[in-house]
């Protein structure tokens, strides 16, 4: 086997990175901003490096921590307890969530910041901003504002490639693509899927995709495209034990329609892509694809016809919004799109 390292993930810079680095920079050095704002589209990046900020400025020190969250926030209780010096501590913390203060404005606390001691240290989870905002403006010149949204599948391999650095050992290209594609892009699977490979390639330098394959678990994306071969290859009970596989690990209903929805129209523009003549690396660069999922893709599009995907497709549309208005329910919206011929 050709082996290729993953040495350029060492020196790739990305914005998502940058923005990770100024973050960790601030933990390691335990120098803190006054304000902290963590916001974008990663739940799992804002959740983590929320709890990783309080826990380095007050630990479990209850005392000299309070929590606000929503709206009709108690403006007034949040600047009392920021004007009070911390209690055998160094700092104060304050963690703020879904305030939309960076949207709506709120005068008074826009006023407070200019003057709050500098013990008092602010963090803010938001879901939305306004950069057009006075708040935002402000707490750009006096804070931090992190927008962490979700990585790209390149960022993705970066993170994880250096895990997997720093952890002594080596992966190729093709298996890193393998193991993204498997395991999915949400970074706390991701994380958590790493940590089973490591432990389990103990004594091995270099990962290969059998221990991929032997240790890790399939992601929702993975059962969704099994879920659809069945279907398009009208294998009925197959489709449906799949189905009651991931409801029973609590996937939503919808949302499994949803992302067969979705499948159904990358298969249509691959086809489409196909058909006007472009290659493999050409696809996979115009749909922005994992090249692993990519290739799996472009081999099921074979089995197709153009007019059969856009049926499948305009079917699993209309069972999509039937569900959303209540019309039809979720089991049988999909026996009807597995009958779709």
């Amino acid at each position: 086997m050709t082996f290729t390292a993953f040495y350029w993930m060492v020196f790739s810079i990305h914005a998502i990175i940058i923005l990770m680095k100024v973050l960790n920079n601030d933990l390691k050095t335990s120098i803190f901003k006054g304000i902290y704002v963590l916001s974008g589209d990663d739940e799992f990046l804002k959740n983590s490096y929320k709890k990783r900020l309080k826990s380095a400025i007050v630990g479990d020190d209850q005392m000299n921590f309070a929590y606000f969250e929503g709206k009709g926030i108690d403006i007034d209780a949040i600047i009392d307890f920021s004007n009070t010096l911390p209690f055998f501590s160094e700092y104060r913390c304050i963690l703020i969530e879904d305030s939309q203060w960076f949207k709506a404005g709120n005068e008074k606390f826009f006023d407070h910041i200019s003057d709050k001691p500098d013990s008092t240290k602010i963090i803010f989870v938001e879901k939305d901003l306004d950069k057009r905002s006075k708040l935002y403006k402000k707490v750009k010149d006096i804070g931090y504002i992190a927008e962490l949204n979700h990585p790209t599948d390149e960022e993705l391999k970066n993170w994880a490639g250096n895990i997997i650095n720093r952890a002594g050992k080596k992966i190729t290209v093709s298996n890193m693509d393998f193991f993204i594609a498997r395991v999915g892009n949400d970074m706390e699977r991701i994380k958590s899927e790493l940590d089973k490979l490591l432990s389990f390639t103990l004594d091995k330098d270099i990962i290969e995709e059998e221990d991929i394959r032997a240790i890790t678990s399939i992601s929702l994306t993975n059962r969704i495209f099994e879920l659809v071969k069945m279907i398009t290859n009208n294998k009925i009970k197959e489709a449906l034990d799949i189905y009651e596989d991931l409801v029973a690990l609590k996937e939503p209903p919808l949302k499994i329609i949803i992302l067969i929805t979705r499948q159904f129209n990358q298969l249509l523009q691959i086809k489409e892509l196909t058909a006007a003549g472009f290659g493999e690396k050409d696809v996979i660069s115009n749909m922005k694809l994992n090249p692993y999922v990519a290739k799996n893709l472009i081999r099921q599009s074979r089995g197709f016809d153009i007019a059969l995907l856009l049926s499948y497709v305009k079917n699993a549309i209309d069972l999509e919004e039937a569900i959303k208005q209540g019309n039809i329910n979720d089991k049988l919206a999909l026996e009807l799109l597995m009958l779709t011929r």
